[in-house]
């Protein structure tokens, strides 16, 4: 299997880094409009370096491709990798809009290639095992999950983040890893409210989202928060609990040198030396569907029905008030729930 990225910001580092390691993966080419960023990622793994997807797609040959671009750009270069019958792997979120992510789905199916969406936190051995207690009805009738996620702001490094229209903002970039948790976890969500604070270098939300079981999840998110990145997350029924924090449950911390292009003096990278990172698990996972043709463990419609929730919390914080989600029926109708 042959596999490019497009994008050598830091997630395409984590995704060409990843490729490269694995030894039933070739990595056929690295792509950025920054040529020195493209090339400086070349160098790094061995591949070959590209400064734009036509000069990638006329230069390489290879079978899917890593988009792991700013997000108001997932649509157009979807469409471009499967007008060249490449499969995609998308960094989430999907899109900036439902709309936007319904045509990107549409898109692939109609040109028969493959459209996998980076939703990570479904990797996680943490995130894994809470969902796990809950489907295997170990915690019994479902009350509540609380989790938030908080980190400093991305704009700081890369100013695109700082534009809504550019990054969807902390719920649809950050916020929505605990929002397909919910769903994974607790099924559909049939209503949201939501606030925000943002200002320059702060943007921080939270969100009630009740599930159609009844099931209540409080979520907060936070760019720009002071402390160190982390998250944390607790699932509570009728006959126990589950928890998890990251800076609880992580057997290894590594302070190093940032990379330049971070903008920032260090970084603080958490794993544990006993197990493949969770991007390398993910990656794997979307290359073994690819093979098999399996249904991955998160799909484009999963994605999709992140950004919709989403786009409902957008929609509360706007009003004020409550909104209530729409759902397709087994017959094909649009009903509330």
């Amino acid at each position: 299997m042959k596999a490019a990225v497009v994008g050598c910001g830091e997630m395409g580092r984590v995704h060409a880094l990843a490729y490269a390691a694995m030894p039933e993966v070739e990595l056929a080419g690295v792509c950025d409009l920054n040529a020195g960023l493209s090339s400086q990622l070349g160098e790094q793994t061995g591949a070959p370096s590209f400064d734009s997807f036509e000069s990638l797609l006329a230069g390489t040959e290879f079978d899917v491709v890593s988009l792991t671009l700013p997000t108001h750009l997932h649509r157009d270069y979807t469409r471009k990798a499967a007008d060249a019958g490449k499969h995609i792997i998308c960094e989430k979120p999907i899109a900036l809009s439902a709309e936007d992510a319904r045509s990107m789905i549409a898109y692939c199916e109609e040109r028969g290639v493959r459209l996998f969406v980076g939703h990570v936190v479904r990797f996680f051995p943490d995130y894994r095992h809470m969902q796990r207690q809950v489907a295997d009805g170990k915690l019994g009738r479902i009350g509540t999950l609380h989790a938030k996620r908080m980190g400093g702001h991305p704009g700081e490094a890369r100013p695109w983040f700082k534009e809504a229209d550019l990054s969807g903002g902390v719920i649809a970039d950050l916020m929505i890893h605990d929002i397909d948790f919910v769903r994974w976890s607790l099924g559909e969500v049939k209503s949201v409210y939501a606030l925000r604070r943002s200002a320059d270098l702060l943007d921080y939300a939270t969100a009630t989202l009740i599930a159609e079981s009844g099931a209540v999840a409080n979520l907060e998110a936070c760019w720009g928060y002071p402390g160190s990145f982390y998250t944390a997350a607790e699932i509570a029924g009728s006959a126990g609990v589950v928890r998890a924090d990251s800076r609880k449950s992580c057997s290894l911390t590594i302070h190093r040198s940032a990379h330049a292009a971070s903008g920032r003096a260090y970084a603080e990278t958490k794993d544990s030396p006993l197990v493949e990172s969770v991007y390398e698990r993910e990656l794997r996972h979307f290359i073994a569907c690819l093979r098999d043709g399996t249904e991955p463990a998160v799909t484009a419609h999963d994605a999709l029905k992140a950004i919709e929730i989403a786009e409902a919390a957008l929609e509360s914080i706007r009003t004020g008030r409550a909104v209530f989600l729409k759902h397709m029926s087994a017959e094909g109708k649009e009903e509330t729930l």
